[in-house]
């Protein structure tokens, strides 16, 4: 196993500031020969500890061209593990299984709005914050959960990847409900009225072609009997011109009534008294009387007279 204590400092001390957007340190030749010998796979992986803070963070390696006990590493991981430039710090290779699953939480909201942010890392350890530069700004990210160990490789491998929400996001305050005003009331329409069923209500029309005068439905009356006083002569006053009972129609001008007030026949009670005239009744044996005589008397009742001559 490898291990070794170093000095840290930056990587902006040997001008390898772009090396910020990874986790790749800078190593002395002797590592590399120690590493060597111990026969270390690639890629190389190494555990980094803080013995003054006990902080832990993992990292890979870019070069060994490093001065001899000294190591360079980003600042951003000098900031996580709270080293100081000149500090010593643990290096130890390690192990690491391929990651399946890391949950992220960004700082800021602006993180979301970034398309395609790219950043070189070979490890991910739960409890670190890595920072992604994109368009000369830096964006610091929690490692929130990692599986299927606290510290997993992300080399050549298929890992899910979900977000938690930003540290500066706050929840939209929802209004305050107002009370609604009470829906007005709506006046029910009334039921429509069934119209009631009136009898007789049609026009009339007369036969003789002369327009004809509405005449109203006469009202049911209770029956009075009236009165007949006979004057001297014993004749039965009468109003003026020809009276009509009520609860009567009468169908026709007055041309059917003749001067005392009667009306005449119609044409089907004249036809009909007329053919009763015409058929006289069935009366038995009222034909002549013929007798009937043998030939051989003839003679005879001829001379007799009984028969008129021929």
């Amino acid at each position: 196993m490898f291990e070794q204590n170093y000095r840290c400092y930056p990587v902006s001390f040997i001008e390898k500031s772009h090396l910020e957007k990874g986790d790749k340190i800078i190593m002395p030749p002797s590592a590399l020969d120690r590493l060597a010998y111990l026969q270390i796979d690639y890629p190389m992986l190494f555990e980094l500890r803080n013995p003054s803070a006990s902080k832990v963070s993992h990292c890979g390696v870019l070069e060994f061209v490093a001065d001899e006990g000294l190591i360079y590493i980003p600042y951003w991981m000098m900031e996580n593990m709270l080293l100081q430039e000149g500090d010593i710090v643990n290096v130890k290779n390690a192990s690491l299984s391929k990651g399946t699953y890391v949950k992220l939480q960004p700082h800021t909201m602006d993180f979301l709005d970034i398309s395609n942010p790219k950043a070189i890392y070979s490890c991910l350890t739960t409890g670190d914050t890595i920072m992604v530069a994109y368009n000369n700004k830096k964006f610091y990210i929690d490692i929130v959960e990692t599986k299927p160990s606290a510290a997993i490789s992300i080399i050549e491998t298929d890992c899910e990847v979900d977000f938690a929400p930003p540290l500066d996001y706050k929840e939209p305050e929802r209004p305050i409900k107002s009370k609604a005003p009470p829906p007005p009331e709506v006046d029910e329409e009334p039921a429509k009225k069934i119209p009631k069923f009136s009898p007789f209500s049609g026009s009339g029309r007369r036969l003789d072609g002369k327009p004809a005068e509405p005449v109203a439905a006469p009202l049911a009356q209770p029956h009075k009997t009236e009165a007949t006083t006979s004057d001297a002569n014993g004749s039965t006053p009468s109003s003026s011109g020809s009276r009509k009972r009520s609860g009567k129609l009468v169908f026709g001008s007055n041309t059917d009534q003749d001067p005392n007030g009667k009306p005449k026949a119609t044409m089907k009670e004249t036809k009909q008294e007329s053919s009763q005239k015409e058929e006289p009744k069935f009366q038995a044996f009222t034909g002549k009387k013929w007798e009937l005589l043998d030939p051989c008397r003839s003679e005879e009742a001829r001379l007799l007279g009984a028969l008129p001559a021929s």
